[in-house]
């Protein structure tokens, strides 16, 4: 079947694109919210890591349940979660009663709804198209979510700064309960499989993950690079926009700036077709290290919003690289739970790297801090690249 045929594609663009629109907008609307009530830079990254850690505690069993059920139902079972926990989060700054351990609660609730959206959604995509159009479809996919990124994040600076951070926060609960009407629109992808038991399946999906060494190779990459990049850019990012640039309307446009990269990054993989998919995947994260450089720097908007844009471009040379070697090596019927897996490693270490960046900067001081987070994503794809299975890695012809 064609992309211009495929329905169910088409419909999963559609919701991601909707939903992305507020996902994008919340975390300047998160971040504001803490600060405007009195909050710190270890209060912001305290919130981040209570979404996380649910993720992670939960990711394997998402996975299982994504490849058992029709993964639009699970789809659309998550984004409701989500829809309640960020309309929740709107009530609680609009009464003006923000507290902490409530955006703890709310954050947690948005990181259960992840750990069985998130494995869902990829399986649904990689089931979604064929191997011959695999790549193409991945770029599209990609690129429009990450066009509703900017949008999003560019509207959440000015809605947060014009009007405040509720008005946001409401809007992404809506867009959650539009996505899940498209979702309910799919079709389900073929028969269900035969069910084992939930050990057993388990088993499964690690030994298939743990049996390809240039998969967890990357993924531990990625978890370092995951870590530092929520530490340090979103958090300490966040931080610094607020102390030496223009606050939250200057950080939504740094945000932009980076979803914009992953624009121009999909584009030129709607085109672009390297041989060597985990090479040119995992080279193309090292400017991920120029935000927190730039940020240490002291540079001005202009130098971060451009390194931020470079990074965005090297996120999604190594996304569509990435979902293109995984749709090619791994079978379908495995897909969510080896995502699971995947998810759970490259994520592990985040909630650590968010509630460590603000006592780190306390501290040893923001500019050492942001310096050691753009080391270690440099380190990592170093050491990544020394493994054979990922060099080795390439592009099935035809």
């Amino acid at each position: 079947m064609g992309l211009r045929q495929n329905r169910n594609f088409w419909l999963q663009v559609a919701g991601a694109v909707i939903s992305a629109l507020g996902t994008a907008a919340a975390p300047v609307a998160t971040a504001f919210a803490i600060l405007y009530a009195g909050g710190s830079g270890t209060a912001i990254g305290l919130v981040s890591a209570s979404g996380t850690l649910p993720a992670l505690l939960f990711f394997v069993i998402g996975g299982v349940v994504a490849d058992r059920l029709p993964r639009h139902h699970v789809i659309v079972a998550a984004n409701l979660v989500s829809a309640v926990a960020q309309a929740v989060f709107a009530v609680v700054v609009f009464t003006h009663s923000v507290r902490l351990w409530e955006l703890v609660l709310i954050s947690a609730a948005n990181g259960l709804a992840i750990a069985f959206r998130m494995p869902a959604t990829e399986g649904l995509i990689m089931r979604s198209v064929d191997r011959a159009h695999a790549s193409k479809a991945f770029a599209i996919f990609r690129t429009a979510l990450n066009g509703a990124q900017v949008a999003g994040a560019a509207l959440g600076g000015v809605v947060v700064s014009s009007f405040g951070p509720g008005w946001v926060l409401a809007l992404d609960a809506t867009t959650f309960v539009i996505a899940c009407g498209l979702s309910v629109l799919m079709k389900a992808e073929g028969r269900l499989r035969r069910r084992a038991g939930m050990v057993t399946e388990l088993k499964e999906g690690w030994g298939e993950f743990a049996g390809r060494r240039w998969l967890w190779s990357v993924v531990v990459q990625s978890a370092v690079v995951n870590a530092v990049g929520v530490g340090a850019f979103m958090v300490l990012g966040a931080l610094a926009a607020d102390r030496r640039l223009g606050g939250a309307r200057d950080w939504g446009l740094i945000l932009s700036c980076d979803a914009i990269g992953m624009i121009i990054g999909g584009l030129l993989m709607v085109r672009l077709r390297p041989r060597r998919l985990l090479v040119s995947g995992v080279c193309a994260l090292v400017p991920l290290a120029l935000p927190p450089a730039a940020f240490a720097l002291g540079s001005s908007l202009v130098v971060i919003c451009v390194a931020s844009l470079l990074a965005g471009v090297g996120v999604e040379v190594f996304g569509v690289n990435w979902m293109t070697t995984l749709r090619q090596e791994v079978p379908h019927e495995k897909f969510s739970r080896v995502a699971a897996y995947e998810a759970l490693g490259s994520f592990g270490l985040t909630p650590l790297g968010a509630a460590v960046a603000g006592p780190a900067a306390d501290r040893f001081g923001l500019a050492g801090t942001l310096w050691c987070a753009a080391g270690a994503i440099v380190a990592a794809t170093a050491l990544v690249l020394t493994v054979p299975d990922v060099r080795k890695m390439e592009r099935e012809r035809g």
